[in-house]
């Protein structure tokens, strides 16, 4: 198999190849581990190429079967590999047993061959780490990839691999889909399970999934991790039909909003509202109904509260791996606006935190009540195109916790209010602005609805396919 041929299938084309015996599953690894060689120097997404893949599914019968994957450097745990969360505090750090999700992946017959970078803990929509060096986005080295889930998203819109591991704890799977023009689908909370070391990651705002080129990806790599693990505090209703087999179908005429200006009143580059009413005229053209509506929330009561959950379990988490790691909480180990959240978090009450939560319950009615009315909402990803390298910088020692958030929240004011009410939302990479940078758009669907989403996808996929991989590997293809 050439490299070339190699980019161009998807997670289930490769395993379908290697299930027909048309290509055997250590040519789909070495064509990934070229990819990773050629193309790592460029990006520096991945921390660590395992010498050999972690072991999968030997069942030639598992959907993903000899299908070469990343993991991110975050939430999930391999057994024996480091864990490091983009941090000095945690350099070193292994893990003891894989999570219910790493499972999933590898009897899902998937074959890990990296780890991938992240920002420090998760809480950053770019992925500049400074212990590892800034992860480039494959459209154009000198733009962000996104965050947290940056580098693995780059490492699949490069060509290293189909598909690959990532979350989301206030966008993190659907603004690095955005930059690099993927496809970004965040579960309903509790639809993949993050045990057995955590109940609801960052008190029920974080999710696990993956990002991938293709609907079907998706869709079959839900279908193989979705459900409860054993303990976990609640289950969500199992989907009526398998996500593989109901995202083929027409969802009928839907009932869509879409929204332009974001709660928090930030200005929105002029690309990015025209990606937004330009997707709107083609769920029109589609055949759905579309009115320009958005749930009426307090934004600064949604802010505080979001800031309170997110710095108090920042506080927690920096505190835990401190004392795993045995070393020192200060400006040696943290990222200076991590060190300001941890602060803040550590003052933070427990009436004030459970304060947030019951406001947060507060703007999910609302949310809730407006889906009463439409299917889906459609919005913007993000406020701006991919932004330049070095712009959002987490060691900032001129910013407070506070200051540090709303920075973040000026990039991305669409995405976290859906990780506070659990609904599922997808990115989709439907739009590129002149300088040929991916812009995502931005759909959410009634919690547990998850179908409606990849088959709204689906529909876009055929009527405006996306390119599946940046350019950059195209001088390497050149050279075969």
């Amino acid at each position: 198999m050439k490299l070339r041929e190699y980019i161009a299938c998807d997670g289930l084309g490769l395993a379908r190849l290697i299930h027909n015996k048309e290509i055997k599953q250590e040519e789909a690894l070495a064509c990934a581990l070229q990819a990773a060689e050629l193309l790592n120097p460029k990006i520096n997404t991945l921390l660590e190429i395992f010498p050999e893949p972690l072991a999968g599914s030997e069942s030639g019968t598992a959907p993903f079967y000899g299908v070469p994957f990343i993991i991110k450097d975050l939430a999930l745990h391999a057994e024996g590999i480091l864990n490091e969360m983009g941090s000095r505090l945690t350099q070193g750090l292994r893990t003891p047993h894989d999570t219910d999700l790493m499972q999933r992946f590898r009897h899902a017959g998937l074959r890990t061959i990296a780890r991938a970078a992240t920002p420090e803990l998760g809480y950053c929509p770019t992925t500049e780490a400074l212990v590892n060096g800034p992860s480039c986005n494959p459209w154009d080295l000198t733009r962000i990839p996104g965050g947290s889930s940056g580098a693995t998203a780059a490492s699949v819109a490069a060509g290293i691999v189909p598909l690959a591991h990532a979350n989301d704890g206030g966008g993190s799977i659907r603004i690095p889909a955005s930059c690099c023009g993927l496809l970004g689908l965040k579960p309903s909370r509790g639809r993949v399970p993050c045990g057995p070391d955590m109940a609801e990651p960052l008190s029920g705002l974080a999710i696990e999934f993956a990002v991938t080129r293709t609907v079907r990806d998706a869709a079959r790599l839900l279908d193989a991790v979705q459900g409860p693990g054993v303990g976990d505090p609640f289950e969500i209703a199992a989907p009526a039909q398998a996500y593989a087999d109901s995202s083929i179908n027409e969802p009928g005429q839907l009932n869509i909003a879409f929204m332009v200006e974001p709660w928090s009143g930030t200005e929105v580059d002029e690309q990015v509202k025209q990606a937004c009413t330009t997707t709107a005229r083609q769920c029109v053209q589609l055949g759905h109904r579309v009115s320009e509506a958005r749930p009426e929330i307090d934004w600064q009561q949604f802010f505080d509260a979001t800031h309170i959950l997110w710095t108090a379990n920042i506080a927690a988490m920096v505190d835990h791996a401190a004392m795993l790691c045995d070393r020192t909480v200060d400006d040696t180990t943290l990222e200076a606006t991590t060190l300001a959240c941890y602060h803040y978090g550590k003052n933070v009450k427990a009436v004030e935190f459970l304060q947030a939560q019951a406001e947060a319950n507060q703007i999910c009615r609302t949310v809730g009540q407006f889906f009463q009315n439409y299917d889906l909402l459609l919005t913007p990803a993000t406020t701006q195109p991919p932004l330049p390298l070095g712009v959002m910088n987490a060691n900032d020692p001129e910013l407070d916790a506070v200051g540090w958030s709303e920075q973040v929240f000026r990039y991305c004011p669409y995405t976290p209010l859906f990780n506070m009410t659990g609904q599922p939302a997808i990115s989709l990479p439907l739009h590129q602005s002149t300088d040929k940078l991916p812009i995502g758009l931005q759909f959410v669907g009634r919690y547990g609805e998850e179908s409606t989403l990849l088959q709204l996808a689906a529909q876009f996929e055929q009527a405006h396919p996306w390119p599946h991989i940046a350019p950059l590997i195209n001088e390497f293809l050149e050279q075969e």
